[in-house]
């Protein structure tokens, strides 16, 4: 069985014992190969992993709102509660910085485009402003 036959018969499949939908057997599955696993991860392996995954989110989200505004959660929150483990607070840091940038990027495609400046398809003219 390869890979995409097993990934065919783990989506028909994927439910929890509690019933619950799996979410990420995919993205999880790709992840463990690229961290060193095997193509085709044991399905109880990935199981096991979403469920801490899943655990994980609960968690934090359960946190963030207890300690913001009540029925809320907000970026601020999730800063706070990773504030002690220095390597989540640099990759949500990060995270957050390349948002940013992301959205700069976006605002100033968007009104370059609505200005007229579109970037033409030859490549041997520039847009000046």
């Amino acid at each position: 069985m390869n890979f995409d036959e097993e990934e065919q018969q783990v989506e028909s499949q994927s439910f929890t014992k509690a019933g619950r939908k799996r979410l990420f057997s995919k993205e999880l599955r790709c992840m463990m190969y690229g961290f060193g696993d095997d193509e085709n991860p044991y399905t109880e392996s990935v199981d096991i992993l979403e469920d801490l995954v899943i655990e994980f989110i609960t968690e934090m989200t359960h946190n963030a709102m207890e300690i913001g505004r009540s029925g809320r959660v907000q970026v601020e929150d999730i800063v706070f509660l990773v504030r002690k483990d220095p390597k989540k607070y640099a990759r949500v840091k990060e995270l957050l910085m390349m948002n940013e940038e992301l959205k700069k990027a976006r605002k100033a495609f968007d009104e370059g485009k609505f200005a007229g400046n579109e970037v033409p398809n030859n490549s041997n003219t520039s847009i000046t402003k």
